[in-house]
């Protein structure tokens, strides 16, 4: 039989290294995991509830591809809570995840050749989706700048074709909030160039600290927000979108041929996210970071992150991330090789959303591999 003739497109990209971890999971013996970046805590049965109602209501049939219109104005409210942006309905998209809105604005906005600004580290998926619909990533390091954006800096990777600027506070892999007075620094030349900023700000109220959003600084910015994170709904698959008006019905034309609406019963589900506290939740990650830091600062060279719930590490003893991740691997323990993030291969990333026992067990194995 002969071999099927592949689009060009998929040859740009590859498959994603977090996925090889999580297939080693299934082969190892109850590993101590902290690869895995998702909350360890469940649906609330409010929101549970929700979706069970909606089901037995029959809202089990396609939506409006904008979404319900009931969700988005209740985004609307929380983004003029959050931010103090008022937005349109047009102005407003329900999104499959975070990610389906990331691979809408980028199939919307990247033609061939479009260069796409992403500060390294970066989330594994922003490279590749460029890459995927012919756009050129063009990176920023960070790494002598705290993970921060010097917008000097930034303006010198800038050129005639420069289309947009991919940002993700508080980030992953290095959970970095970037300060209001630099995204102000950044606005004042993604402005002078035209540029547009997609914003990912999925861990927004995982927020140790203050928290701005790009858009309270930046007109031109999409901001894509997600419920999976902050209310254990990974797989429910919801997010959303909000912005210009023209970037979002072109995000809103492609759904129609591609994803055609997001979940119809977790749409329905997510009215019922406002009456869920979190706040337990946040102070848990917090404690667990803190937990984190203390054993691991000795041993490594580690900042404490102002956001999500990662730890970004420099692989001690002269070795490269991957080989730290190898011989943790060979310890049964899984944690995920910085080469995945970004275009250096210094550090590995954990995440700590894992029961404090694991997690002190985790930490306190990574000293003794650090030490040989």
């Amino acid at each position: 039989m002969p071999s099927p003739r592949l689009a060009a497109r998929v040859g740009r990209i590859d498959s994603s290294g977090i996925r090889r971890i999580f297939d080693l999971a299934r082969s190892l013996k109850d590993p101590i995991n902290l690869s895995i970046g998702q909350p360890d805590f469940d649906v609330d049965p409010v929101i549970k509830q929700a979706a069970i109602e909606a089901i037995t209501r029959g809202r089990n049939s396609y939506t409006q591809t904008q979404g319900i219109p009931e969700l988005r104005e209740q985004v609307i409210r929380e983004e003029r809570a959050l931010t103090s942006r008022s937005y349109a309905q047009e102005q407003v998209l329900i999104t499959s995840g975070v990610s389906g809105g990331l691979f809408l604005a980028l199939l919307a906005l990247v033609d061939d050749g479009d260069e796409v600004i992403i500060p390294d580290p970066y989330f594994v998926m922003y490279k590749h989706l460029v890459n995927l619909f012919g756009g050129k990533p063009v990176y920023l390091d960070t790494y002598d700048t705290g993970f921060g954006i010097d917008p000097a800096r930034l303006e010198q990777l800038i050129t005639r074709k420069t289309k947009l600027l991919l940002l993700n506070s508080p980030g992953n892999p290095t959970g970095r909030i970037f300060p209001k007075d630099q995204l102000q620094g950044i606005a004042k030349v993604c402005a002078k160039h035209g540029i547009t900023v997609i914003s990912d700000e999925i861990y927004r109220l995982f927020s140790y600290g203050p928290m701005t959003s790009m858009a309270e600084v930046y007109e031109n910015t999409l901001v894509l927000v997600g419920h999976s994170k902050t209310f254990g709904m990974t797989g429910w698959r919801l997010g959303y979108a909000c912005g210009p008006a023209e970037i979002v019905q072109a995000m809103t034309k492609v759904q129609q041929y591609s994803f055609v609406c997001a979940p119809s019963v977790v749409q329905y589900a997510a009215l019922a996210c406002p009456t869920v506290d979190n706040s337990a939740h946040l102070a848990d990650y917090k404690a667990k970071r803190d937990l984190m830091i203390s054993i691991l600062k000795d041993q490594f060279e580690i900042s404490s992150p102002d956001g999500a719930f990662y730890l970004w590490a420099k692989a001690p003893r002269g070795l490269s991330g991957d080989e730290f991740v190898d011989l943790a691997i060979k310890n049964n323990m899984l944690i995920i090789p910085g080469s995945v993030f970004s275009e250096r291969k210094t550090h590995f990333r954990i995440c700590y959303t894992v029961p404090n026992e694991k997690l002190k067990a985790g930490a306190e194995l990574l000293c003794k591999l650090a030490t040989g």
